[in-house]
């Protein structure tokens, strides 16, 4: 270092010697510091006894603690040494979560029973909802659980156990330890891509070693609660049930209006939980045996529409796995369809079953008709609302035939009508058998039967049933909107009021109402096209015609708009193809022609057949017994 630096250091430490020399206290402060210390060492020696029991006091309590919870321990693990045995080591532990998914479902598997906790659609909404997926089931409103009895005699819930989740792709496993590490239950969930159908396999491994061998079943316990997805509970309600199908194919269920309980002792292929557009199906390769089901209806404010219930038996060898599936998804006709597709007809699942379609012969409508040609015209990318005008369409144009056949057997009896207001004025009221028998006479000469309106009638019902049977539970309607109708599906009403109107309900639907007012317009135009009697049957018949269409308001007000938008379009066209038939038919021409048909025959030996023969010979009979009583009433007298 240099004289500068030196020069420096001398200096700064005068300036430190010098301040502390200037500070430095005098006598009379140091002695009046050393008599504060003085009397305050006593609280100061008593504040430090204090810290010290203190101290002490907190280690003891610690230590007491620690000794009781050790202590407790050690009782809750003998406590659960002696309730669980050799799966103890799977009685506590924290619930966790895992998920599969694919393009079609989220699912949401727990640790505690390892059972699936939640199922969501990604490809539907519940109503109103237009963010989150529709929720088929989370958390308590579903609990499947299996009771194990192990080799000492205990009887084991696996819903109280907690279970390793070990994930593999779309594989989940989970895991039920037990204390030797070389025994263990798999639960595996596996999840194909693009399916709502996942495999749930009950895989033992060394499981003998700590479980009863000389019981050959495992019990199964399975309930959910089925939320309200739709606008409409009405029909929500009608359609959720249970359905289950037994090993030879026969399919039966719980009333859908009550609660009810029944037990089967024979093997069931599967059961459903089904809603009115989806279900939870469990479904069991060897069979349920043993099975008790039960279906309770839920009160309209809880949310919920119905609570299913199953209690029922596995065949469960310790060697073997267990194979179940597992279908949580729509009841959308091909798509449950499609599971049966290259599979043997004993080995066939017919879950498409699930989709109510209606009696054989309207279902058999519906699968070979209505499906197919819906599901054409969908696949052109038409709107909802013009696939069914076009639908209505088709279905008019081959009904066509049994229509134009009723409105002739129709245009006969009205061209009639002069000639049996003849038979009315001859025959008075008292003597209606005659009546009956002049007019049979009248119409079999002219070649016309009272009855052959009918059979057409009867031969289109199958098809308009089938409408009628489709629209409601079609998903394929589910959440598309037309004009002001926001959802085909269900009701579209545009007014609603809280308190519910007994035959009508808390709203009115707006398709419903214009159903019903051209009904009544239909009703008056075919009125007008048929032949009425003066007598008071005749009348009262043509008011009852009036009072249909009001009837069918009250009947359709709750039912879907697409089925009353269909109906609506349906009597449109009925109304033109009336119109065109009455405006094509000369009644004078066609009078003359039956009465040129009626010469034809008259020299004709024809032995009488059918309908007609049969109604004449009933009223000859008649009038023969009639005569008879007439003829004892007289020598009575």
């Amino acid at each position: 270092m240099d004289k500068n630096t030196w020069i420096g250091f001398l200096l700064i430490a005068g300036i430190i010697v010098g301040f502390s020399m200037l500070n430095r206290p005098s006598k009379e402060e140091l002695a009046e510091r050393q008599r504060l210390n003085d009397s305050t060492a006593p609280a100061r020696q008593m504040e430090h006894e204090a810290a010290q029991l203190s101290a002490a006091i907190s280690e003891e309590v610690e230590s007491q603690k620690s000794k009781a919870e050790s202590s407790e321990a050690e009782n809750l693990q003998e406590r659960l040494q002696a309730t669980y045995g050799d799966f103890a080591v799977a009685a506590q532990g924290t619930e966790d979560f895992q998920t599969l998914e694919n393009e079609r479902v989220r699912l949401t598997f727990s640790t505690r029973g390892g059972r699936l906790y939640r199922a969501e659609l990604k490809d539907y909404k519940a109503y109103g909802d237009t963010v989150n997926d529709l929720r088929l089931f989370t958390g308590d409103e579903s609990g499947l659980a299996f009771t194990l009895i192990t080799a000492n005699n205990r009887i084991i819930s696996t819903q109280n156990l907690y279970f390793e989740p070990i994930k593999r792709d779309s594989v989940l496993i989970m895991r039920l330890h037990t204390a030797d590490e070389d025994v263990h239950l798999d639960f595996v969930y596996t999840l194909p891509q693009d399916e709502y159908m996942f495999g749930f396999d009950i895989v033992p491994t060394n499981m003998e070693r700590v479980l009863a061998q000389n019981v050959s079943t495992i019990e199964m316990q399975w309930q959910q609660l089925i939320p309200q997805q739709e606008k409409g509970r009405k029909f929500e309600e009608r359609y959720a049930q249970l359905q289950y199908m037994d090993m030879g194919g026969s399919i039966d269920n719980l009333s859908d209006r009550k609660s009810d309980r029944k037990k089967e002792a024979g093997r069931l292929r599967w059961i459903a939980y089904k809603d009115q557009f989806f279900s939870t199906v469990l479904i069991s390769e060897d069979g349920f045996s043993s099975s008790e089901l039960e279906s309770e209806t839920q009160d309209q404010y809880s949310g919920y529409v119905k609570k299913y219930n199953t209690t029922t038996a596995l065949n469960f060898d310790l060697r073997q796995p267990v194979r179940l599936r597992y279908y949580t998804g729509p009841n959308h006709y091909n798509t449950l369809k499609a599971y049966d597709k290259g599979v043997e007809k004993s080995e066939r699942l017919n879950l498409k079953s699930l989709v109510p379609l209606g009696w054989k012969i309207v279902a058999w409508v519906n699968v070979i008709l209505v499906i197919p040609m819906f599901d054409l015209f969908t696949s052109w990318g038409l709107h909802i609302g013009l696939i069914i005008l076009l639908m209505t369409i088709v279905i008019k144009i081959i009904i066509l035939p049994f229509v134009f056949k009723s409105y002739q057997s129709t245009a006969k009896m009205r061209v009639l009508k002069p000639q049996i207001d003849e038979i009315n004025a001859k025959f008075p009221p008292e003597k209606m058998q005659e009546r009956q028998q002049a007019t049979m006479a009248l119409y079999q000469k002219a070649g016309v039967s009272p009855m052959s309106g009918c059979l057409p009638m009867l031969l289109q019902m199958p098809v308009v049933m089938a409408m009628f049977w489709f629209f409601p539970t079609a998903i394929e309607l589910r959440g598309k909107s037309f004009l002001w109708a926001d959802d085909l599906s269900t009701y579209d009403s545009i007014i609603s009021w809280s308190t519910p109107i007994w035959g009508i309900g808390d709203h009115l639907s707006l398709f419903c109402i214009l159903f019903t007012i051209v009904n009544v317009a239909y009703t008056y135009i075919t009125m007008q096209t048929q032949a009425s009697g003066n007598d008071p049957s005749a009348k009262m018949m043509k008011w009852m015609m009036y009072l249909m269409p009001l009837m069918f308001f009250f009947i359709f007000n709750d039912y879907a708009a697409g089925l009353s938008y269909y109906y609506l379009l349906a009597l449109f066209f009925s109304i033109l193809q009336t119109m065109i038939f009455r405006w094509t038919t000369d009644d004078a021409a066609l009078l003359k022609q039956m009465e040129e048909n009626a010469k034809k025959k008259a020299g004709a030996a024809k032995p009488k057949s059918g309908l007609m023969a049969r109604l004449e010979k009933m009223q000859q009979e008649q009038l023969k017994q009639a005569r008879e009583q007439a003829k004892a009433q007289a020598k009575r007298r």
